[in-house]
């Protein structure tokens, strides 16, 4: 994009109205669909620093924890944490407490926040 010729300007101040519009009904419907309840919660928001045994002590506090993994980039020789990670808890109340009491909190200095992780699709 040459920066000369007001494309990208042009670009950032058509864009930027794409943020000022209200979402349609069916795009709002869509946004707020609930997900059903489940022992999986899905985090995100996480460090780099994050570490499985990080994750399952952070949430082990609101319940029986039977896993925690911090979802990592395969492709990279290091395994970068990709900011995401999911824990799974033994009991659908121990994974409402879970998810009520992390959600907006602080963990290894980033702010996360949980919901039910969606079910995978079954093809």
């Amino acid at each position: 994009m040459d920066l000369r010729s007001g494309n990208l300007r042009r670009f950032l101040s058509t864009t930027s109205s794409l943020f000022d519009r209200p979402l349609s009904a069916a795009k709002a419907a869509r946004v707020t669909e609930q997900i059903p309840p489940s022992t999986t919660l899905f985090v995100s928001g996480l460090s780099g620093r994050t570490t499985n045994q990080k994750l399952r002590e952070a949430f082990a506090n609101f319940g029986d924890v039977i896993q925690a993994k911090v979802v990592t980039d395969r492709s990279s020789l290091s395994n970068h944490s990709k900011g995401y990670g999911f824990v799974r808890y033994s009991n659908l109340e121990d994974a409402k407490k879970g998810l009520e009491g992390m959600d907006g909190q602080f963990l290894d200095g980033r702010v996360i926040f949980t919901e039910y992780a969606k079910p995978k699709d079954t093809l």
